[in-house]
């Protein structure tokens, strides 16, 4: 077993899912106005604080995507927030693409771009405590999209980004993100995702990677947003595993979906149904932002001095999460 191997089953194993907390600081003003919350660094760590020292962070979260800003702060007791984040046994991770921007020749498309000095960056974010890294790629379903410019010019870059990571002695998250939005079936999610998983994998391998040493962060198969065909939670579980198991080399240890849009019950009810049903050897689990903070942001937000309270609901919906990791979730259990 590799040393990257042991980073990528440490953070999967048991039901633990990982906490997506990588929103850039333009995203998280956001999420912090739409509960009349002030943006500022005192504010956005404040939050992320209280999330990283309640209890379920050590039963349930394996790992942290932290953003830039994030992973050079210190937590209230002086400590580092990557050494807050080990003491809890999660291992620190660090969002590492500047974004996406228009693809040349397909402007409605998007290209992630980040690698130029991206080495010099790998090389600073280990020294700070990073075990593992993000990359998200996006891609639109349309009549036209994605295109194969898109999805060889992310694949490519992904790629690329997995390379320098592995050396740098980092496990690389792989996120190819088939976007929901808009009118497409499910039936449409199924055939894109696949391609662009395949096409992922397959740059991967020419770049020589390690595939023991990553971890895959896919969309669930869904019906677009303002699809009139929406499908049952069950149809949702079986072609989610149907496209994993056409399109995701066996070495491959694991899994961790992105929720994409879903609602926190959805995300989580639709991750049961996947592990209830797996019977591949891939570890299934969740690297949720919005569907594991959410409730707690809300509830943070009436009184941001709440530490205890706030904890108590974000202990609840990642414990849901690790539940359903594991394939034993319920929503009887969701009001106890």
């Amino acid at each position: 077993m590799s040393e990257l191997n042991k980073i990528a089953i440490k953070i999967l194993s048991n039901g633990k899912g990982i906490l997506a907390a990588d929103e850039s600081n333009g995203t998280m003003t956001k999420r912090l106005e739409s509960v009349n919350i002030q943006s500022s660094p005192e504010n956005r760590l404040l939050f992320r604080e209280t999330l990283f020292t309640a209890d379920s962070m050590r039963d349930c979260i394996g790992g942290v995507i932290l953003y830039d800003e994030t992973i050079n702060q210190k937590s209230s007791d002086g400590k580092t927030i990557p050494a807050m984040i080990s003491k809890t046994g999660a291992v620190p991770g660090i969002k590492v693409d500047t974004g996406a921007k228009d693809l040349a020749n397909s402007s409605d498309e998007k290209v992630t771009e980040g690698l130029d000095g991206l080495r010099e960056r790998l090389k600073k974010y280990y020294e700070l405590g990073a075990r593992f890294t993000k990359w998200r790629g996006v891609y639109s379903i349309g009549e036209k999209y994605p295109s194969k410019l898109a999805i060889n010019s992310n694949a490519h870059a992904l790629a690329r980004y997995s390379a320098l990571v592995q050396e740098c002695e980092m496990v690389p998250i792989v996120e190819p993100e088939v976007l929901m939005d808009g009118e497409h079936s499910a039936e449409d999610c199924l055939i894109k995702t696949s391609e662009v998983i395949q096409k992922c994998f397959e740059e991967l391998i020419i770049h020589k990677i390690d595939l023991t040493g990553i971890i895959l962060k896919p969309n669930m198969i869904l019906a677009g947003n303002k699809s009139k065909n929406k499908i049952t939670n069950e149809e949702v579980a079986s072609k989610t595993l149907e496209c994993l198991k056409k399109s995701v080399p066996k070495e491959v240890p694991g899994i961790a979906f992105l929720s994409g849009g879903q609602s926190e019950i959805e995300a989580t009810e639709n991750l049961n149904l996947i592990n209830k049903s797996n019977n591949t050897d891939f570890i299934m689990t969740y690297s949720y932002g919005r569907a594991l903070q959410q409730s707690a942001l809300k509830f943070w937000s009436k009184d941001i001095k709440n530490i205890e309270g706030t904890q108590n609901v974000f202990n609840h919906r990642a414990r849901m999460n690790t539940m359903a990791a594991q394939g034993k979730w319920s929503s009887e259990l969701e009001n106890k």
